[in-house]
């Protein structure tokens, strides 16, 4: 039987009475992808308050890599709440703190001891991220890259590269952030073609600390070793590795910003151990928590000690249920393969998506790692031009027609795959089916529009 079903118009009048009722009760500063509201979840299936099935493509924007309520996830978060929901870790820790930061010693990159923090989101562990890095090198600079996202907070808002609608009218923020192009080679800021750029844009970090901000004054360069908001762009495999070298040769740390890449989405526990380097801090958060908030910074020992006590932390940071939680996503991934699965299903992804990008020239790139993948929409396969109206058209098709999805990219042009791993192969198939219509019939709609006389 089809996963999808849908009962009403979407939106549905439950979900339409919910709208109104939310324009009245909630900033509009808080805009949502769909307008449809959720009842209820299974594995990769959302059911809205109409009694309507939709097939996600969107995860919890990356959040539900293990899938909504796991089995595995469920049990130990029922487990914790016999034993106590809060006591502050900072006042009366607990054990399952302290057993999670031993595992994620263990299976980040890097043959070094480390040492993991965990706090509430990804915006957190970025923040925390940078205060480490300064404490430790008693530098002040950050460089971090065009089409990056690393959160809403402040810093984390300096850091992040895009805009509208992120950045404009929360100015000033705070300073010492330096910004330069990352290795999107579709849209090369240097009108080079790899592999003959010899990675121009990875040797520019040479040039930005002669002519930018000399890099005795750099703590670190911060890095999403494939953008998530920005377009799931994944640089040439030997990319980071020139990168960190650089980094290494001036004694500037490299923080891997894995919040949307990490927990299997790429086909490796994390994206890092796909361009084989070893960073000296590495961020997460999304995917750890099963679905509940987590983020934790993990790195080099002698760099997480930089900070004195108390220097560190939160109210909430690190909080039982969510350790809990995360203990089972990771026994998860190493009893299911979960990490086989995304290559799989990448693989599969990949296959349609170029076939469509022959039909039609709205597909402008089909690229990606493991499963995060991605396509990028644009106007004329030659001249690139975004084409971001058609991109809503498309999002707005899928969740008519029962499919869950989200854009992405500095110009709203990137239609991005966040599924959970543990999507069946005949659902992924039912939402590709969709996802093909849907770029069917926006190219038809184009066309059509371009035919009639002016």
């Amino acid at each position: 039987m089809a996963t999808i079903q849908l009962k009403t118009s979407i939106p549905g009048p439950k979900s339409k009475a919910l709208s109104e009722r939310r324009s009245k009760a909630v900033p509009r500063g808080l805009s949502h992808a769909t307008p449809i509201y959720v009842a209820k979840t299974e594995g990769a299936i959302l059911e809205d308050v109409d009694g309507n099935r939709y097939i996600d493509l969107a995860g919890g924007i990356g959040c539900l890599n293990t899938g909504h309520r796991a089995p595995g996830v469920l049990t130990a978060i029922e487990r914790q709440l016999d034993k106590f929901l809060h006591t502050c870790v900072q006042v009366t820790p607990y054990e399952c703190y302290v057993r999670l930061a031993e595992r994620l010693n263990e299976i980040t990159p890097g043959k070094f001891p480390k040492k993991t923090l965990f706090v509430n989101t990804g915006a957190e562990a970025v923040e925390n991220a940078v205060k480490i890095a300064r404490a430790a090198t008693g530098r002040p600079g950050i460089i971090a890259f065009e089409d990056a996202f690393h959160g809403r907070t402040m810093m984390a808002l300096s850091l992040t590269s895009k805009t509208h609608p992120y950045k404009a009218g929360f100015q000033p923020f705070p300073g010492e952030v330096y910004r330069i192009p990352f290795a999107y080679c579709y849209r090369c800021s240097y009108s080079l073609t790899y592999p003959s750029c010899d990675l121009y844009c990875a040797r520019h970090l040479e040039d930005t600390f002669k002519r930018v901000v000399a890099a005795e004054g750099v703590a670190a360069v911060i890095a999403e070793p494939v953008l998530g908001e920005g377009g799931f762009v994944a640089p040439p495999l030997d990319y980071f590795r020139t990168l960190v070298d650089i980094c290494h040769k001036h004694g500037v740390l490299f923080i891997a910003d894995e919040v949307q890449s990490g927990f299997g989405r790429t086909g490796a526990l994390f994206a890092s151990e796909r361009y084989g380097i070893e960073p000296d801090i590495l961020v997460t958060a999304k995917s750890i928590g099963g679905g509940l908030p987590l983020g934790a910074i993990t790195g080099r020992a002698e760099i997480m000690d930089a900070p004195g006590p108390g220097g560190l932390g939160g109210t909430f940071a690190g909080n039982p249920v969510a350790c809990e939680a995360a203990l089972a996503v990771l026994d998860m991934f190493e009893q299911q393969d979960l990490n086989a699965r995304a290559q799989s299903l990448g693989d599969h992804f990949q296959k349609r998506a170029r076939e469509w990008q022959k039909r039609w020239p709205l597909i402008g790139e089909v690229r990606g790692l493991g499963a995060m993948q991605a396509v990028e929409l644009v106007q004329s396969q030659d001249k690139r031009e975004p084409a971001s109206e058609e991109t809503k058209q498309v999002t707005q098709y899928c969740y008519e027609h029962g499919v869950i999805t989200i854009s992405a990219g500095s110009y709203g042009n990137v239609i991005r795959l966040l599924m959970p791993l543990v999507i069946t192969d005949a659902q992924m198939d039912e939402a590709l089916d969709v996802l093909e219509g849907a770029f069917k019939a926006v190219y038809e709609r184009k066309q059509e529009a371009t035919a009639q006389p002016v």
